[in-house]
C-alpha cells in the first residue's frame, strides 16, 4: 500500500506563509480574466448567438468523421455533428457567423450540397438570436442562484467566516475558467460551457468543505494553538486526499482530451482547467484567507495570532 502514498502522512507544509505568493497569483490571474472578458469577448456558440439545425437520416450508417471533415473544409464555422437515436440518424448544427439572413441561406445550401440527395431531412430549424439572448440570461442566472446556494449552505454548515471564505475561492475558480473561454477563442461558449462552470463549483467547493471540516475538528482538539499553525495542521492533513481525488480525476479527462476527439476534447479540457485551479484554490485560498476574515468555534472569536504567522 505504501505505492499508494504519492502524498507523504505526515508533510508540514507551510501554506500560511505562502500566502502572499498565492494571493498574488491568484488576483493576477483574476485581473486577466475580467480584462480578457470584457476587451476580447467570449466566442458564443449556436446555443447563444442562433443558427440552424438539422436532423437528417442516412441510407446507410454515418461516418460523423467523413461528414465533419467536408463540412468543415466549407469554412463556415464550427459545425457540430452528433449523433442520436439510430445511427443513421444526424443533429447538425450551423452556428451564425453574424452576417445577413441571405449569406447564411447560402451556407445552409453550401451544406445540402455535401450532404446530396442521399440523405433525408427530417428537420431544418433556425435558432434566433433572441433565444440565445434568453439563454444567456437563463444561465447566468443559473450560475449565480447556485453560487447562493452554496454560500448559504457553507453559511449554515459552519459560521459566515468560513461561508465568505469559500465563496470567494469559488469565485476566483469560476473567473479563472471564464477567462479561458475569453483568452482562447478556439473554445465556443455553449451550454456545456454553463456545465463546465458548474462542475468546477462543484468540485471546487467539496474539496473546500473537506478541509473546513478538518479545521473545525482541529479547533476543539487544539485549543491553544494560533490560527495560523491550525491552518496549516489542517491543510496537511488532508492534502494527499484532495491531491489523489484530483490526479485520479485529471487522469480520466486527460485519456478523455487525448483520444475522445474534437468534440469531447472541447468539452473536457475546460473542465480540467477548472478542476485544477479548484485543486489550487481549496489548498492554497479558502483556508489561508480565514486568517482575513477571522474563525469561531463555538460561538466564541479565535485570536489570529498573526505575531506569529511567518
Amino acid at each position: 500500500m505504501q505505492f499508494y502514498k504519492l502524498i507523504p502522512h505526515d508533510t508540514k507544509i507551510n501554506f500560511v506563509a505562502k500566502r502572499w505568493y498565492t494571493y498574488t497569483f491568484s488576483m493576477i490571474a483574476v485581473l486577466v480574466s475580467i480584462l480578457a472578458f470584457f476587451f476580447h469577448g467570449l466566442n458564443f456558440g449556436i446555443d447563444f448567438r442562433g443558427g440552424f439545425v438539422m436532423e437528417v437520416r442516412t441510407q446507410q450508417e454515418a461516418n460523423l468523421g467523413e461528414l465533419r471533415e467536408k463540412l468543415t473544409a466549407l469554412n463556415i464555422g464550427d459545425v457540430y455533428l452528433q449523433e442520436f437515436g439510430s445511427n443513421r440518424d444526424v443533429l447538425i448544427r450551423i452556428p451564425s457567423s453574424g452576417e445577413s439572413q441571405a449569406e447564411q441561406n447560402v451556407a445552409l445550401e453550401k451544406v445540402k450540397g455535401v450532404l446530396g440527395d442521399s440523405v433525408e431531412y427530417r428537420k431544418i430549424e433556425k435558432i434566433g438570436p433572441k433565444i440565445g439572448s434568453e439563454l444567456v440570461h437563463d444561465a447566468t442566472l443559473a450560475v449565480l442562484i447556485s453560487l447562493c446556494a452554496i454560500l448559504l449552505y457553507v453559511w449554515i454548515r459552519f459560521e459566515w467566516q468560513f461561508a465568505i471564505c469559500g465563496i470567494i475561492a469559488l469565485a476566483h475558480d469560476c473567473i479563472v475558467l471564464m477567462g479561458l473561454y475569453s483568452v482562447v477563442h478556439y473554445f465556443e461558449f455553449n451550454v456545456n460551457s454553463i456545465v463546465a462552470l458548474l462542475m468546477t463549483a462543484c468540485y471546487s467547493i467539496h474539496d473546500t468543505v473537506v478541509i473546513y471540516d478538518r479545521i473545525r475538528e482541529n479547533m476543539r482538539a487544539y485549543r491553544n494553538m494560533t490560527v495560523a499553525e491550525l491552518l496549516n495542521k489542517s491543510t496537511n492533513e488532508t492534502l494527499s486526499r484532495s491531491v489523489l481525488t484530483s490526479v485520479t480525476t485529471v487522469l480520466s479527462l486527460l485519456a478523455l482530451c487525448f483520444f475522445g476527439g474534437k468534440v469531447i476534447f472541447d468539452f473536457c479540457f475546460p473542465i480540467l482547467f477548472g478542476l485544477t485551479f479548484g485543486t489550487f484554490s481549496s489548498i492554497f485560498l479558502s483556508a489561508p484567507l480565514l486568517l482575513v476574515t477571522g474563525i469561531r468555534v463555538d460561538g466564541k472569536d479565535i485570536e489570529i495570532g498573526l505575531d506569529k504567522v511567518k
